[in-house]
């Protein structure tokens, strides 16, 4: 295949998944702009709850990202069979995951206060958390089985279930942050209403969908039949990749803490700068996901010039990407934070002053981010998940959370500080993961396919 067929297969595949990611981001910033404009206390709470959350979501969505290459090699491979035992057991993980850490949920006042966070914020945060937790289950069962549609390429899907899921979130919180249309006024505990009401509408979507639209798979005949075979082979490739997201997300975890450390107005412009951020990253994982199908299909096939040209394509069509942020990052940085706090509020300007500061950093570390999730996912298609994980920990914890501290609080420089850390250690990553993949597995795949 030539290097144009690479990018329209690429294309192809990606840009729904890119769209199903930034879809589903658009839930949190959605949360984020509303709860903004309800109120900086609101706001400042939800990023704490948020951030926990999140951090025990990318954990156990570890199992729901090793179904993707698994299926996508079964499905090179015309194994029917095979396809249904991953899925299935993919669920049956994510499912053990949700319900082990559901206590962390309702007792995370305690857990956020001792770790340095304001009481009442904590406590809020709390009451947030207890009725999100719940959704963390149809969370993972939903990552499970988008997986399993973008391995057999019905990304489109997987995208419009996003986005119907976005505009419920969007309605529910409008009438229960603010009390229209004669609901109460909840302001957080409507925001998180909402999150749990975004996690029942999307396990409804793919689970009527695959259910349909793909009966050859009988994914959900018998699924309390226990495989032990197939459950320890995502184990093993799922938890080094839940390992791998908690140091990443446990790192940008880590400076939301550091930044509470601040105080609240460099908490709020932190969580504001870190969802721009993190909207410009969802390019980068759609396309990382897409490369991991790709790899994986690859493998099946054992193809390592396939593998090495769609590689090189990925990369490219990331770098594009950071470009385009960075860009947009430079140029209207005012623009992007103002668009988040109400200017009646009195901290608006301090906000706006903060966050620009922390979005000029961020637009540093868009190059770097990307091709560390790039790498990542290609390592990922080719089943390599247990030296990536210790790389990454090594780049994001032992290089990037150091860098963060000693920046931030030793040399004084603050939340500028904390942020510079956080491109050390993507930089790190980035270089070590790359070299993993381009020295490391494909030469070692070479020279297995060649025997």
């Amino acid at each position: 295949m030539t290097y144009r067929g690479h990018l329209r297969s690429l294309s192809r595949l990606g840009l729904p998944l890119i769209g199903g990611h930034v879809a589903q981001f658009a839930i949190g910033l959605t949360d984020t702009i509303m709860l903004g404009q309800y109120s900086v206390d609101a706001l400042a709470s939800v990023v704490l709850g948020s951030t926990l959350f999140f951090v025990l979501f990318i954990l156990g969505s570890g199992f729901g990202i090793a179904v993707m290459p698994m299926v996508a090699e079964a499905d090179a491979q015309n194994d029917d069979t095979a396809i249904r035992r991953i899925a299935r057991m993919g669920m049956w993980l994510s499912a053990l995951f949700a319900i082990l850490v559901l206590p962390m949920f309702w007792f995370s006042g305690p857990i956020l206060t001792a770790i340095g966070q304001e009481p009442d914020l904590a406590q809020t945060a709390q009451s947030y958390l207890r009725i999100v937790g719940v959704g963390l289950l149809p969370a993972l069962l939903v990552m499970v089985l988008k997986s399993y549609l973008a391995a057999l390429e019905h990304t489109r899907v997987v995208f419009w279930i996003t986005v119907l899921a976005a505009l419920a979130n969007v309605l529910v919180n409008y009438v229960l942050i603010f009390g229209n249309w004669g609901a109460p006024e909840l302001g957080v505990t409507g925001a998180a209403i909402a999150s749990l009401v975004v996690q029942v509408v999307s396990i409804l979507g793919v689970v009527i969908y695959a259910g349909r639209k793909l009966p050859e798979h009988r994914l959900f005949a018998r699924i309390w039949k226990p495989d032990a075979e197939v459950l320890s082979r995502v184990f093993r490739i799922g938890a080094p990749i839940g390992l791998t997201n908690l140091a990443e997300v446990g790192l940008f975890a880590a400076s939301t803490t550091m930044m509470g450390w601040l105080g609240k107005i460099p908490l709020a412009a932190h969580g504001i700068a870190l969802n721009l951020a993190g909207l410009a990253f969802m390019f980068h994982l759609g396309l990382s996901n897409a490369a991991t199908i790709r790899a994986g299909n690859a493998i099946g096939r054992k193809d390592s010039e396939h593998l090495a040209q769609g590689a090189r394509t990925a990369i490219v069509f990331s770098l594009s990407m950071a470009v385009v942020a960075v860009s947009i990052f430079v140029t209207v940085p005012e623009f992007l934070i103002g668009g988040f706090v109400d200017k009646s509020d009195p901290d608006y300007d301090a906000i706006v002053a903060t966050g620009v500061s922390l979005l000029l950093v961020a637009a540093l570390f868009q190059f770097v981010d990307g091709a560390q999730a790039m790498a990542l996912g290609l390592l990922r298609g080719v089943m390599d998940t247990r030296q990536p994980m210790i790389l990454a920990a090594i780049s994001y914890w032992g290089v990037g959370m150091t860098s963060a501290y000693v920046l931030g609080f030793t040399f004084d420089m603050g939340g500028v500080g904390v942020w510079l850390g956080l491109v050390i250690g993507l930089s790190m990553a980035a270089l070590l993961l790359m070299l993993r993949f381009w020295r490391g597995k494909l030469a070692e795949l070479r020279t297995s396919f060649a025997t």
